[in-house]
């Protein structure tokens, strides 16, 4: 598993798998910066993906051909992302400065006190983040996945005909895709919020350098039971209110008021970890906050978290930077952008990165 760092090349795609949609991106690397090649998206039927656990892999693999089918993808070498509160673990921790090859040989030993599962059973990786102001310190971050976790999303990717070359982290998918297309401020902290339909990744980067990480395991599916418990209507039309079509005997207006009802609790989580990230940085000020994912595409969802955290919201673009050919349809690419975030990071990742 690699994560962190962008590097030329090509060949690549970016899969994004959540619980409710695959999303694919592939970029070209230009002289004049990166270029789309690929972006599309399909719908993973419910209940096949839960708590970041794939439930029923045949018809994930299933969906996925359907995808490389729709998609026309002819690249087969894949990376991918993992997220996930319980399956995933983050740490920045402060060690002795030594070498990252000598970290490399210690790297288990140092986790031990972090990771809440037997050591054997989990991955480990961790990216050097420079000196620490305390003389002969350093700081890492430290990343462990269970090995089971990868294993079930690397089987499915293979049997669906594709090749995983890396196995990243959705959070710093996110900071892949930040460091390309915003400016970079040194004292600046921006959270980098993706809102999935299970999930919520949250990295806060200062300067561009990730500074805190979070996942949770609340998401938009909160709106959608929310809309199926108040109106009575099956999954599919309570998706399909979420996203502003109509459906027979439900008003737009009845939806909304649900929607922003459902708001309160994503937005209590939100805020509790900036809270949290405050609490433990000597209370430093999130300068804004960018939101991705499709709790983003929530119909007033930006403006009413900026309300109620008081903080700037705006929604990400993860295309900012990136040429759009004519052969795509731009409405649509604009339009399910911030979707596409984790993507676009994953499709910036090369063989050999660090």
């Amino acid at each position: 598993m690699l994560f962190s760092g962008i590097l030329g090349g090509k060949g690549t795609i970016g899969l994004d798998i959540g619980s409710s949609y695959f999303k694919v991106v592939q970029l070209k690397d230009t002289k004049k910066g990166y270029e789309l090649e690929l972006f599309d998206m399909l719908s993973i039927p419910t209940e096949i993906i839960v708590d970041g656990a794939i439930i029923d892999s045949l018809r994930l693999v299933d969906t996925l051909k359907e995808l490389i089918k729709k998609s026309r993808i002819k690249t087969k070498d894949t990376v991918i992302g993992i997220s996930g509160h319980a399956s995933v673990i983050i740490k920045r921790i402060s060690l002795p400065e030594m070498s990252e090859e000598d970290l490399g040989e210690s790297i288990k030993f140092e986790a031990e006190q972090y990771v809440p599962f037997d050591i054997e059973d989990v991955h480990i990786d961790f990216q050097i983040l420079g000196p620490r102001e305390e003389p002969g310190q350093m700081d890492v971050i430290l990343v462990a996945v269970k090995k089971d976790i990868i294993n079930e999303y690397v089987t499915v990717v293979k049997e669906a005909g594709l090749n995983p070359i890396i196995v990243d982290v959705d959070a710093f998918a996110l900071e892949n895709m930040y460091e390309i297309n915003y400016e970079i401020e040194p004292d600046k902290n921006v959270a980098l919020v993706n809102i999935g339909a299970s999930t919520i990744n949250m990295n806060i980067v200062k300067g561009g350098v990730s500074v805190f990480t979070r996942d949770s395991s609340l998401g938009s599916n909160l709106h959608t039971e929310a809309i199926q418990k108040a109106f009575g209507v099956t999954y599919e039309n309570a998706e399909r209110l979420k996203k502003g079509e109509p459906v027979e005997g439900v008003s737009a207006e009845d939806t909304y008021s649900v929607i922003m009802s459902a708001s309160e609790e994503i937005i209590g989580e939100v805020s509790r970890s900036l809270d949290y990230y405050k609490s433990t940085t000597l209370h430093e000020d999130i300068s804004e906050v960018i939101l991705g994912g499709g709790g983003a595409l929530i119909k007033d969802f930006p403006r009413v978290l900026s309300e109620k955290i008081g903080v700037e919201s705006r929604v990400i673009e993860p295309f900012k930077n990136i040429s759009i050919p004519k052969k795509f349809d731009i409405t649509y690419v604009q339009e399910m952008a911030p979707m596409a975030a984790v993507a676009v990071g994953l499709a910036l990742r090369r063989l050999g990165d660090r």
